[in-house]
């Protein structure tokens, strides 16, 4: 006879794995794929959608209106989104669109793709904006009728219906209605001057689009309507938040790749405007693809490094450099402003939100757009060119100051540095880094690699001590602890120690360690070495986790342009890079991929490319984020004691679904 096998709440069965289905995994975290401070990012997932019908050309007025019942409705003048079965899943199309994360128009990027240029990628916007919502109705005006369909809680309550529109109007749009839920938001006001800087940001972007904010409650109404773009809007700005006019003449200008321009892909390139002044504040707004990128990314890394290089050689040329001053990139970045617009195929941003453009290919495509014709300008208007150069130069002998400054307050009782420490040449450790690299190959390449103006390298040999429980008085015992400690000169202490970072050598320590198991584990120990011993170093923000590719694919001369080695991080990466391969007209199975796990397959080139070039790359800062240290002490002792096999060993049980085996 079978008997029943009696469950503790602690067990750990089959029945403990729960699968999300649908939307569920956007209501159980939220935070995963919006911002949670108010509902305004689920509203721009509808307005991005709007856009990304006027960016192709199919919309010429995207309405936005608050209503009196606390309802928010974005409605366009564009084709309508589909509503025919889906031919695979046999529902309606718009059903689709609302209800399944991953599900959308823009993931075929090729020639005959809904949307060659778009902000949207995952599929998972407007998807979210449902899920969160108490009710969302929907109305499409398409193919001569009129269609409607509405939500609750994210799923179908009222199913499509659809009745003829009369004869001879050719009304064309989408209207989504939205009642955000309160409880998935700390406050569920709409804040109104980041809406209406969204949608004024929107009418710049798209000159001869006019996008309206209407108040139901109180009957007030804005329209923006652009025909000067960004050169109007950065002017306006300048006027709101600057003081004194610019230096030069506003640089402005746009170019896009044509079909013969060599290493991008047809319709890529950014639009611009930037302005140097000498006070006031600076006004910096980027976009890729109609998306506002607050934190940056590699578009304005491009921009920036365009504008260095056109600065310089025209400072170069012109012999204008006193003596021992040397220009960095961030002395010509200093007072600038600018409004950036730049268009990617198919980009990769940081996380859900899209707030941080990383796609490599976007730094060459700007600086290279940017550079010629600044240099050209500067040339060509010399006393304009002078006055800028004057105000770099201001910047760079500033700078050089307050290095000369931090190097007198600590010339004094160096220790001996580590031998193995290659060390870099600037004092200044505002830009100074030091990257720990795991075996001395890597560290051979990243020797060679880096830039030793600012890059300094101590290669670390094997696996560094679990110091979790190691008395504070016992670490330099250890050679390469000792080493660490001596080269960011800084002593071991402890979270409410009153330390002296005086003596502080880099301003960025980064873990520079294989995209392997092997260097997972050393990436910990060496958190752990922080967090217990240096947590003063965490908590300022000087320590970080350098992230190396994953994969390499090798693609294939085509026409004009040579053969390439393109690095993924990641695997959602490598789908991207082969999406714009088949875009390109390259057939599938001619590129090759190669997984790499070990740095030291790559030479010194490819390392700074990937890993090191601060343009380029993509370095993690380490904070406790949302937890406290005693939280964070708490899980660090259960990961790390030795007395804790049993604790970890739950833990894994309990976590070990969430994980990617690295097998």
């Amino acid at each position: 006879m079978a008997t029943k096998k009696n469950t503790t709440p602690s067990d750990y069965s089959e029945s403990s794995i729960r699968v999300l289905k649908g939307l569920e995994p956007v209501k159980q975290r939220p935070g995963m794929y919006t911002r949670t401070e108010n509902p305004l990012h689920i509203i721009q997932e509808v307005i991005d959608n709007a856009s990304d019908e006027a960016l192709g050309g199919h919309c010429k007025h995207i309405q936005v209106t608050l209503n009196t019942d606390g309802s928010i409705s974005v409605e366009d003048d564009g084709r309508g989104i589909p509503v025919g079965l889906h031919p695979d899943e046999g529902v309606p199309t718009v059903e689709i669109v609302f209800t399944r994360l991953h599900a959308g128009g823009k993931f075929d990027k090729g020639s005959g793709g809904a949307y060659a240029f778009s902000g949207g990628l995952h599929g998972v916007g407007v998807s979210v904006t449902n899920a969160l919502s108490k009710r969302l109705e929907i109305t499409v005006w398409r193919e001569a009728g009129l269609h409607q369909l509405t939500f609750a809680d994210g799923d179908v309550i009222e199913p499509l219906r659809s009745q003829p529109i009369p004869r001879g109007d050719k009304k064309s749009g989408t209207r989504v209605s939205i009642w955000p839920d309160a409880k998935y938001f700390d406050s569920a006001n709409i804040p109104q001057g980041e809406l209406q800087r969204l949608l004024r940001s929107k009418a710049v972007l798209l000159p001869g689009v006019k996008v309206t904010l209407s108040n139901a409650k109180t009957g007030e109404s804005q329209t923006w309507q652009y025909d000067q773009g960004l050169r109007g809007y950065l002017t306006e700005a300048l006027a709101q938040y600057s003081h004194g006019e610019p230096l030069i003449p506003l640089f402005e200008g746009e170019q896009f790749a044509s079909a013969d321009t060599e290493g991008f892909a047809e319709g890529e390139g950014a639009s611009w405007v930037v302005a140097w002044t000498e006070e006031g504040n600076v006004v910096r707004e980027s976009y890729v693809n109609l998306i506002p990128t607050p934190a940056g990314g590699t578009h304005e890394s491009g921009l920036r490094e365009g504008l260095f290089g056109a600065v310089k050689s025209f400072a170069e040329m012109h012999s204008l450099l006193p003596k021992g001053v040397k220009l960095l990139p961030e002395d010509v970045f200093a007072r600038v402003s600018f409004v950036l617009s730049a268009k990617v195929l198919d980009p990769q941003f940081q996380g859900q939100i899209k707030e941080r453009l990383n796609s490599r290919d976007a730094v060459r495509l700007v600086s290279s757009f940017t550079k010629p014709p600044l240099e050209l300008w500067l040339n060509s208007h010399v006393d304009y060119g002078k006055k800028l150069a004057e105000l770099v130069i201001k910047q760079a002998q500033s700078r050089l100051r307050s290095a000369q400054k931090v190097e007198k307050k600590k010339s004094s009782g160096v220790a001996v540095l580590p031998g193995k420490l290659t060390d870099c040449e600037s004092s200044d450790i505002t830009r100074n880094e030091l990257f720990l690299v795991e075996g001395d190959s890597a560290g051979g390449s990243a020797k060679m690699g880096r830039d030793k103006e600012f890059q300094a390298i101590l290669p670390l040999r094997g696996k560094v001590l679990n110091t979790w429980e190691s008395e504070r008085d016992r670490l330099f015992a250890n050679n390469e602890i000792h080493d660490i400690s001596v080269a960011i000169g800084v002593d071991p202490h402890g979270a409410n120690d009153n330390v002296d970072l005086s003596n502080l050598r880099y301003g960025k320590i980064c873990i520079l360690s294989d995209a392997d198991v092997d260097g997972s584990h050393i990436q910990v120990l060496l958190l752990t070495l922080f967090f217990k011993h240096f947590p003063q170093l965490i908590a300022r923000g000087h320590i970080c986790v350098a992230r190396p590719p994953l994969f390499r694919v090798d693609a294939p001369a085509r026409g004009k342009k040579q053969a390439q080695k393109i690095y993924a991080l990641d695997a959602a990466e490598l789908t991207s890079i082969e999406d714009k391969l088949r875009k390109e007209g390259v057939k599938d199975g001619a590129w090759n991929i190669s997984r790499f796990k070990g740095l030291g397959e790559m030479n010194a080139e490819q390392l700074w490319e990937t890993t090191m070039n601060p343009d380029t790359r993509r370095l993690l800062p380490v904070s406790l984020g949302e937890f406290d240290q005693d939280f964070s002490e708490g899980r660090f002792n259960m990961l790390m004691g030795k007395g804790e096999a049993a604790a970890r060993r739950a833990w894994i049980e309990e976590h070990g679904n969430a994980v990617e085996a690295d097998i």
